[in-house]
């Protein structure tokens, strides 16, 4: 199986930044210019970015549907989200050019439309997000920028997306994002035996090479980088070595 590693950008008001534990009020602010740093990570070698736009994520509309244009046209394949709650919203992102359109909150709350959306574009068109975070020992699903608690879980949802032909799933321990406290390997080895057939995408915690070779170990079949590549604890070359 490949494994993918694929550089993140989060956009807030057409900024780079990044948040702690998905905390609006806890948010770093980058200098970057975003096509500029999406450009180096194309030079740099990477094929995918991960772009999510978090003002449409809260919003439920797709707020920086320019500079996800823009970025789109730096020559990486794409894949972005943040505020798609329709099939109008679905189009729009693949005329800007994205490649595969992230579902979080409607892929969550709305199940029976999304599958119909991988029926109607394919598996490969749709990446299923089912962010996570560990309450009352289950592995429940925040929406809506991770500031909703859904009543479904993860272990529900993974499993019946699977079986409707969904092959690309991200999941973020989102306790561990933005936290540089490595990825939460006991996840991925959990979803590695219940959806097998699914490549899911770590995210949320790395902070080294080595957590990167251990996700993979893990069973994932790709990693999200966000703040560890923004603050140089490696960079985009590194890590596809690794």
């Amino acid at each position: 199986m490949t494994f993918d590693v694929i550089p993140a950008i989060d956009l807030h008001g057409g900024r780079v930044v990044r948040l702690a534990q998905g905390d609006y009020a806890r948010q770093t602010t980058y200098g970057a210019d975003p096509r500029v740093l999406a450009a180096s990570y194309a030079d740099a070698g990477a094929a995918w970015l991960h772009l999510v736009d978090l003002d449409g994520a809260r919003s439920g509309s797709l707020d920086n549907l320019a500079a996800i244009e823009a970025i789109a046209r730096v020559g990486l394949r794409v894949q972005a989200g943040g505020g798609v709650r329709g099939a109008d919203d679905l189009q729009r992102l693949f005329d800007a050019g994205v490649s595969r359109v992230v579902l979080g909150s409607v892929a969550i709350r709305d199940p029976d439309l999304v599958a119909d959306w991988l029926a109607a574009h394919g598996a490969e068109r749709l990446t299923i997000a089912l962010d996570t975070r560990r309450i009352d020992g289950r592995w429940a699903l925040p929406s809506a920028g991770w500031t909703e608690l859904e009543a479904r879980t993860l272990d529900e949802l993974a499993p019946w997306y699977a079986a409707r032909g969904a092959r690309h799933l991200l999941c973020t321990d989102i306790d561990r994002d933005g936290m540089l406290a490595g990825f939460n390997l006991e996840l991925y080895r959990h979803l590695a035996g219940t959806v097998p057939q699914l490549a899911v995408q770590a995210s949320g915690g790395v902070r080294s090479l080595d957590d990167i070779r251990a996700a993979r170990g893990a069973g994932a079949g790709g990693v999200i980088l966000g703040r560890a590549l923004l603050e140089g604890r490696f960079t985009v070359a590194e890590a596809l070595a690794a």
